[in-house]
């Protein structure tokens, strides 16, 4: 079954839609079993807990699947299946927006869709996706306030995080009514180059919102390790590797800080002699 954008017209069907729809949940599902099972089981992309209670609708209650971050790995030998899921959801929306279709089925189809996106880091999908959810589909057939809520949240952060734009990520936080004290926090730890806090609320938030601020993650560290080295002559190694959210070993490996561990110190520099 291809693309709609290439001319294919089988999605068109809502019956068709939601057949492809459940193809697409029995795959991951098999996946994310496989996952378990396997060696890789160590390599998992989060292992935070994720809320399910948005599952439900308020209107008609439907049972839904809902992508967990314990469900993937971040392994090459499943790129190929990830990419098959990828691309079956980039159809499934194809042919939602083709056949015009706002329904519970089509919101909770579009649900599925970002946040196993946003697992994947895969903003190419989760971005329109998101954008057409609250800017076509619930002004037509309204999410719940706690979807509503949890999808401004995405947005925020996508903005802030991805895109560098805390204009407009506080604009949109306003325009959508967005109350989540945690992405607050992140907005206020970018705006001011806050590492010490974007990395403390990194840690409290769901696994979801953890994925989207990994996009702003290099420039914070990058912003840490400089903040660091002008202020500081030396520093204990569990502080610094709690401010810079990295290892010693990636540090020196990836990062190249040529600072020198003595014992569990680290000295930046030395002072120079008088």
């Amino acid at each position: 079954m291809g693309l709609r954008s290439k001319g294919d017209n089988q999605l068109l069907d809502y019956k068709t839609q939601e057949r492809f729809y459940n193809k697409i949940v029995e795959r991951y599902l098999i996946f994310a079993a496989d996952a378990r099972r396997g060696d890789e089981l160590n390599r998992k992309l989060a292992c935070l807990n994720i809320a399910q209670d948005n599952a439900n609708r308020d209107a008609a209650p439907t049972t839904q699947t809902v992508p967990n971050p314990a469900d993937l790995i971040n392994g090459k030998p499943d790129a190929n299946e990830l990419d098959a899921i990828t691309m079956g959801m980039r159809k499934l929306r194809e042919g939602i927006v083709a056949s015009k279709s706002i329904d519970d089925f089509s919101i909770q189809a579009y649900i599925f869709c970002i946040r196993l996106s946003i697992l994947l880091k895969h903003w190419e999908s989760y971005h329109p996706a998101m954008c057409h959810l609250l800017q076509v589909m619930h002004p037509k057939y309204p999410l719940s306030s706690t979807e509503l809520q949890e999808f401004a949240a995405y947005q925020v952060l996508d903005l802030a995080c991805r895109q560098s734009d805390l204009a407009k990520a506080y604009s949109i936080r306003l325009a959508l009514g967005l109350r989540d004290p945690k992405v607050d926090e992140v907005l206020k730890a970018i705006a001011h180059d806050n590492y010490f806090l974007f990395w403390k609320v990194k840690r409290e938030v769901d696994g979801y919102k953890a994925k989207i601020m990994e996009f702003a993650g290099e420039e914070m560290k990058l912003h840490a390790l400089k903040s660091i080295g002008k202020t500081y002559l030396s520093i204990e190694l569990d502080s610094l590797e709690q401010l810079t959210d990295s290892s010693w070993s990636v540090l020196t490996e990836a990062y190249s800080v040529g600072w020198q561990l003595e014992g569990t110190k680290v000295v930046i520099r030395k002072p120079k002699p008088r």
